[in-house]
């Protein structure tokens, strides 16, 4: 006989159906091996795929829903839309969780690394589906690289990356590389060289390029007359409310990349580009027909970074069976 595996399709960081990331959620991966769910993330072809792993209620309310992700290549310890997208599910499905937890608003998701929790607004109904933040572990800042080397790993010139900000690797779980262009114009015409740059990536103890510009002007210089001062810590900065991102990965794009999104406003509110606790509009997905929008945050005292938040509505559009031996 075979096993019926029951899923559902989401479309996450998306303002309409059919646009931001797709994500796949299987209900009940009790059943599962690793090496299964690895092979149901191919067959889903899509940039995640995830796996809830149910237990009893007491627990999964003080800890959290254990939760697997899995890209089609690797399970990754923390990825952003398919934490929203699974909460979203959770918060609409599963109703001995969502009464639990009511009150707050809350879902909270055991990942790889540790509990992430989603606080979900008002419910607006399932047509529109439902907006939600994530709060993400702390930033850590890694090693700044080489301009030179990244640009043309990204199929650009030197001169297309922002001349005062260095690509820094950042992570909250997932390490990406930060890679500030000059430009929109030269975000629109990257070009990941995917075999070369898998190995750098390696190397340099980073899972993947975020490119990043600012969506209504050139990059600003690093000492760029004007600066405005952030009254709350003291940086100088530029507003950018406003930006585009791409990530090309394996052989192909990320329609919204959540995780790195928050190391991106982690990198922006580091180096003054964006203020402390000042909400700032990420666009991405746009070149590949999937248009998204992700809202970012996060606070800065002193040199630390902290409390990253990354909000976007998830839509539900479908549901379906999976028939394994």
């Amino acid at each position: 006989m075979s096993r019926v595996l029951h899923y559902s399709l989401l479309d996450v960081f998306a303002e309409r159906p059919l646009e931001g990331n797709a994500l796949a959620v299987f209900h009940d991966a009790s059943s599962l091996s690793e090496e299964e769910m690895q092979a149901i993330a191919r067959e889903m072809s899509l940039s995640e795929t995830t796996f809830i792993l149910p237990g009893d209620l007491e627990s999964e309310v003080r800890d959290g829903v254990r939760v697997r992700i899995f890209t089609t290549a690797e399970e990754l310890p923390f990825a952003g839309h398919p934490t929203l997208g699974t909460a979203t599910w959770l918060r609409l499905h599963h109703p001995r969780l969502r009464g639990a937890q009511d009150q707050a608003g809350l879902v909270i998701l055991r990942l790889r690394v540790g509990p992430i929790r989603v606080r979900f607004s008002p419910q607006e109904g399932r047509a529109s589906g439902l907006r939600a933040t994530m709060l993400q572990n702390d930033p850590v800042f890694g090693a700044t690289h080489d301009r030179a080397e990244v640009a043309r790993l990204i199929g650009l010139s030197v001169e297309d990356l922002s001349p005062g900000f260095a690509p820094q690797t950042v992570s909250t779980g997932v390490p990406f590389c930060i890679v500030p262009l000059r430009s929109l114009a030269a975000l629109r015409r990257m070009q990941l060289a995917h075999r070369e740059a898998e190995g750098w990536l390696a190397a340099k103890e980073t899972h993947f390029f975020y490119c990043i510009a600012p969506a209504d002007a050139a990059m600003p210089e690093a000492d760029e007359p004007g600066a405005r001062t952030d009254p709350t810590s003291g940086v100088s900065m530029q507003e950018r409310p406003d930006w585009h991102a791409r990530m090309q990965f394996y052989s192909g794009e990320d329609p919204a990349t959540g995780s790195a999104a928050g190391c991106c406003i982690a990198w922006l509110v580091r180096h003054g580009l964006a203020r402390s606790q000042q909400t700032v509009e990420i666009q991405q997905g746009a070149e590949i027909g999937r248009p998204s929008r992700i809202s970012v945050r996060a606070a800065r005292q002193g040199d630390r970074v902290h409390s990253v938040e990354v909000s976007g509505r998830t839509i539900p559009v479908a549901d379906g069976r999976l028939f394994l031996p």
